[in-house]
């Protein structure tokens, strides 16, 4: 055992419920201007936001403070396993959604 199979089973986990906001919010996963569009307002809008929409009655709005939520989540756990040198990913939403998250974060450092 090498200690590090918490990374694989997180990311398997955060995939289930990153999957779950998903089928809340009505998400294409394959749609890249969408996804681009949802990472903009989670970077846009800060902690601050996510905390707004996580409060929110609203279960849409719940949801979209929540997928942001999970957002940061994912983006930890790669950073944490990279620390390692593994690299851990989770499935096609994870992907879209954290493609996105990095590519909008680096337009703003461009």
């Amino acid at each position: 055992m090498s200690g590090f199979e918490h990374f694989s089973r997180d990311a398997v986990e955060l995939e289930r419920e990153i999957l779950t906001r998903g089928v809340l919010l009505g998400l294409d996963w394959g749609d890249e201007a969408a996804m681009r569009q949802l990472a903009r307002e989670a970077l846009d809008g800060g902690p601050e936001h996510i905390r707004t929409l996580l409060r929110d009655p609203n279960p849409q709005l719940r949801a979209r403070g929540e997928l942001f939520a999970l957002g940061v989540l994912m983006l930890r756990l790669m950073q944490g396993s990279a620390a390692y040198g593994l690299h851990t990913h989770g499935g096609p939403a994870w992907k879209a959604f954290g493609r996105a998250l990095i590519e909008e974060a680096g337009r703003d450092q461009g």
